[in-house]
This record gives C-alpha cells, sequence and structure tokens, in this order.
C-alpha cells in the first residue's frame, strides 16, 4: 500500500481524500471496502520515514486541509518500486501443501478439498464476472476485473489438474 500511495503522490501533491478516492476508482468494485483510516495511517508511516511532507492548506469556507507531497527519498522509493519486477502469488504452494498433509496424515480426502476449493472460485468467479458486467465500457477497473477473471479460471484449471493427480493417488 505504501508504494501504491507514494506513486500516486508522484502525479501531485494530494490530500488524504483525495488519494482514497483515486485509489477506490482505481480498483472499481475491489476499492469498494478500501478504509479510509488506512489511507491516513500509510500517510503517517510514510511521513515517519521521510518518504512524505506534509503541510497544513488553509480553507475559507472548511477545516484546515493536510497536504501530502513526496520528498526526493519518496521519489526514488517510487522509481525503484517501479522498475521491481514481483508478481503476487505467482504459485498456489500453500494449497498444494495442504492437499499434501491432508493425504500424509490422513487428515482428509484431497479431492474432497479440491472439490470445496473449485466451489470458492466458482463463486468468486461469479462474483467477478458480476462486477465486470457492471463496469462501464473503458472503466479503469475493467482490465483488473479481467485479470482477476483469467486468473480465477487458470486456478480452476489447475485444480483440475490437482483432481487428477489426487484420485490417481488414491486409487
Amino acid at each position: 500500500m505504501q508504494d501504491i500511495v507514494l506513486a500516486l503522490l508522484a502525479k501531485e501533491p494530494a490530500h488524504g481524500y483525495e488519494l482514497r478516492a483515486r485509489l477506490r476508482d482505481a480498483l472499481g468494485p475491489f476499492g469498494e471496502d478500501l478504509n479510509a483510516g488506512r489511507v491516513y495511517v500509510t500517510l503517517r508511516r510514510l511521513e515517519k520515514a521521510g518518504l512524505v511532507e506534509t503541510r497544513v492548506v488553509g480553507q475559507s469556507d472548511r477545516p484546515d486541509r493536510k497536504v501530502h507531497d513526496l520528498t526526493p527519498a519518496g521519489r526514488d522509493r517510487v522509481a525503484g518500486w517501479l522498475a521491481e519486477l514481483g508478481w503476487e502469488r505467482t504459485v498456489p504452494t500453500e494449497f498444494h501443501l495442504k492437499l499434501v498433509a491432508a493425504r500424509a496424515a490422513r487428515l482428509a480426502d484431497p479431492v474432497e478439498l479440491i472439490d470445496a476449493q473449485r466451489r470458492e472460485l466458482l463463486r468468486r468467479l461469479a462474483d467477478v464476472q458480476r462486477a465486470a458486467l457492471a463496469e462501464p465500457p473503458g472503466g479503469r477497473a475493467a482490465l483488473l476485473l479481467e485479470g482477476a477473471v483469467l486468473r480465477l479460471q487458470a486456478d480452476l484449471r489447475w485444480l483440475d489438474a490437482c483432481e487428477t493427480h489426487w484420485t490417481k493417488e488414491i486409487e
């Protein structure tokens, strides 16, 4: 979250409410549960780390507003973050290990665990597909939703491979 907030501030200084609105807009339905407090806590941490400067801007008709801007160190961190080639959750390692452990200790039938996981992924896929249909054409979250659909479909195909493997393993 810190790097994302820093990247949003790289465009221009902003106050917390603006940052939250930009995040929610970019995330579409995935941003609905974005807690405003999380943005403000992140801003305080970035300020303590010397990555963000905060100044108070007076307003005649409303309470004063805190505006946040990047420091040179914050700009350097954004540049480093953009150069990173990380990818979240490329391998479903934990679920694989769950299947192995369940079978080894005879705690559960791996095929039943796979079936339960498949039902959950199908439920999530239906939710994401509904959200994608509700997203306006060209909306900022359209690509994110498409990525979520494709990821879920790939996970479902992997579960099919798991089922084939564990069915043979049990026989």
